[in-house]
């Protein structure tokens, strides 16, 4: 096992500089000048030209990446050309915020998808099946950004049950210890914060969370339905073993592998693919802060985010993989 993660971590090298050179090209083929983007249709030659110059763009390709990689070896991920300030201080501070909002999308795709998945199994062909996979459906084919609107002409325009947008209520009082609210929240025992944060919280964590729902329900279902034929259930419920055990604990177990790639892979894109939930939502995740960044051109910002946003996907599924010895015994790595 050791050897085996020792050997995934050293392929993170390749996938990253794969992903860095990648990014860089592209960045860097978008039209138009970057000068003039940050800089304003009213700025003269000679202003574009001296902020081209600070910022290497006059440089070689091959210049202008070999800087960035030696820069991103060292541990430094340059300074926002918007914000002028350091990109990993930004990073840390916009991070929490859409790792809580991916985990409570997932929790809640997970619980729903799951159960959904069990009993449409269990009761093949019945009303359950046909509704929850019908809406699994038109779960998978929902665009997020149609689903997010609709979310806010219903329950914040229409009803004004739900906050539109933001983390937080202006003027809500939160002492921040690491960033994540939900948590900070019960460190320091702010119950009205807890309550206001999960409000929030709830619009954008089921608009990103039901494309992945909708996927682990089929998954669950389809994987449950193969086990539910194999002997060994058979035999399980020839021994008169109650339903829930026969279920739970011999058939949802032996079906979770494919579950749990699933739940791997969604994991990783919502941690990269909350663009437009966050910027629908004004989520201050780094979703938006990436989508703020392409719109000025801000290249180190753009680059940066993404590269780890990558190694967060290849952890991610690293994790999978060993998770997948604890489901089932089985499993030899080499």
């Amino acid at each position: 096992m050791l050897k085996y993660i020792v050997r995934r971590l050293l392929m993170l090298i390749p996938v990253l500089i794969g992903v860095s050179i990648l990014t860089f090209s592209l960045i860097h083929l978008i039209p138009g000048d970057p000068a003039r983007s940050m800089l304003g249709e009213k700025a003269t030659e000679d202003q574009l030209e001296a902020l081209r110059q600070e910022l290497g763009l006059n440089d070689p390709y091959i210049l202008q990446y070999g800087r960035f990689l030696s820069d991103i070896v060292r541990g430094d991920l340059g300074e926002s050309i918007q914000s002028k300030e350091s990109i990993a201080t930004e990073l840390l501070q916009k991070l929490p915020a859409t790792v809580e909002l991916t985990i409570f999308a997932m929790i809640l795709a997970i619980v729903i998808g799951v159960l959904a998945g069990v009993i449409a199994a269990v009761k093949q062909y019945s009303w359950f099946d046909n509704i929850s996979m019908t809406g699994a459906l038109f779960g998978v084919s929902m665009p997020i950004f149609w689903l997010g609107l609709m979310m806010i002409l219903l329950f914040s325009v229409t009803l004004n049950f739900l906050p539109p947008s933001g983390r937080l209520t202006t003027g809500m009082e939160l002492h921040t210890i690491t960033n994540f609210y939900l948590l900070d929240s019960i460190l320091t025992w702010n119950w009205a914060a807890f309550k206001d944060v999960f409000i929030h919280l709830l619009m954008p964590g089921i608009a990103l969370g039901t494309i992945p729902m909708a996927i682990i329900a089929r998954m669950t279902r389809s994987s449950m339905l193969e086990v539910m034929k194999q002997d060994y259930i058979r035999t399980a419920n020839a021994k008169g073993l109650k339903k829930p055990i026969i279920i739970f604990q011999h058939a949802l177990k032996n079906a979770s592998l494919p579950v749990l790639t699933v739940i791997g892979l969604q994991f990783g894109l919502l941690l990269g693919g909350a663009v437009l939930t966050e910027t629908i939502f004004s989520w201050p995740g780094i979703g938006r802060y990436v989508y703020l960044a392409v719109l000025g051109r801000d290249y180190p910002v753009v680059q940066s985010t993404i590269l780890i946003i990558a190694l967060i996907f290849v952890l991610v599924n690293l994790i999978t993989d060993i998770l997948y010895k604890y489901a089932d015994p089985r499993i030899k790595y080499e």
